[in-house]
């Protein structure tokens, strides 16, 4: 009765569904959550191929939840039994210089569940329970699906790096580098935002059809183009935002490349530790502004929701597959190819 079915990462390559128990919130401000959906981010699919290896086994991954609230613990009084929320999966004390300043993604004593980043990591969403704390619950707008509210994670990493940190204006010039799912979420952020131009460069062809259904005004494909020449044929003046939403290093020296004066760039994408070259004087003369974003807050939560309810972002637009809970070793197949976005998981 007091069991529940979920994927239990036991070591790399080693993904088992098993029968185990739902977790109770027995500490104070818990909750446990009966999980509608859950997408699969590239850094779950990571850790389950042996991609990532800050992974402590055995654990339960998955990091995008939305769903009912089942139970509340101590302290509890801003959210229900039947509630429907939205989860973000960091949590964060409150109290340190970092947290009193906004920036909770950067807390020491926080936790995360299902993901990476933290030392302390709770079972995540691919199970049919999660346990988390009411700090981390939104409530869900009526009008956001389950399978759109999962999505409010990275959602809300794209406005962060788009809105908050690079500061993209109405009318800019904005070019994407790498347009599979976090690369379309900061392409519609920025098409909402009311980019100008906004130019998608991806190898893949299936990504360039994406990112046009999606409002990219040109796509350009760096395996047959000079993206730069390309670039600065559609606008003179050049890039006023590049966003690198790809991961490989050859994005990162591809984003350098592009800049003029003024460009505001954000190493977005990559998360390897790998080395690129900067000129001293250029960059000075340039005063192109580097930004990186990694990670969400409440409040970036908050404004993805907002974008969701008002319908300025439709993300359901990029969900290219749903499989149930049962099925999830189908799901990381399709995670490895190139044909997919965004990857829903139904407990």
């Amino acid at each position: 009765m007091n069991r529940m079915l979920a994927a239990v990462l036991h070591d790399f390559n080693d993904l088992r569904l098993e029968e185990v128990p739902i977790p109770e919130p027995a500490g104070y401000d818990e909750v446990v959550v009966r999980i509608r959906s859950c997408g699969i981010c590239q850094t779950d699919y990571k850790a389950i191929k042996g991609i990532r290896r800050n992974v402590i086994f055995p654990t339960i991954t998955g990091h995008e939840p939305s769903g009912i609230v089942s139970a509340v613990g101590a302290g509890v009084t801003e959210f229900k039994e039947g509630d429907e929320v939205i989860i973000q999966p960091s949590g964060y004390c409150g109290y340190c210089t970092d947290c009193r300043q906004g920036r909770t993604h950067y807390c020491t004593k926080g936790f995360v569940a299902g993901g990476d980043g933290p030392e302390d990591v709770w079972d995540g969403a691919f199970a049919e329970y999660m346990k988390t704390r009411a700090q981390c619950l939104f409530h869900k707008p009526a009008n956001i699906s389950f399978d759109a509210a999962a999505l409010t994670e990275p959602l809300s990493g794209a406005w962060k790096g788009m809105i908050q940190y690079s500061q993209m204006q109405v009318g800019d010039s904005v070019v994407v580098i790498g347009v599979g799912g976090i690369g379309l979420l900061c392409m519609m952020v920025a098409r909402a935002a009311g980019a100008g131009h906004l130019i998608a460069v991806d190898p893949s062809s299936y990504a360039r059809r994406n990112a046009t259904n999606l409002g990219a005004t040109d796509v350009i494909d760096p395996s047959t183009e000079d993206v730069k020449k390309r670039i600065y044929e559609l606008i003179p003046h050049g890039p006023d935002v590049v966003i690198e939403a790809a991961g490989p290093i050859e994005a990162v020296r591809m984003m350098v490349s592009l800049l003029r004066r003024g460009t505001k760039w954000n190493v977005f994408g990559i998360t390897t530790h790998e080395k690129f070259d900067l000129d001293g004087g250029l960059t000075h003369f340039l005063e192109a502004r580097m930004d990186a974003s990694f990670g969400t807050t409440p409040m970036a939560m908050t404004k993805a929701i907002r974008l969701m309810e008002t319908d300025l972002v439709d993300i359901e637009k990029i969900i290219s597959h749903r499989f149930s809970l049962s099925d999830i070793h189908k799901a990381m197949e399709v995670m490895g190819s190139p044909e997919r976005n965004k990857i829903i998981i139904h407990p």
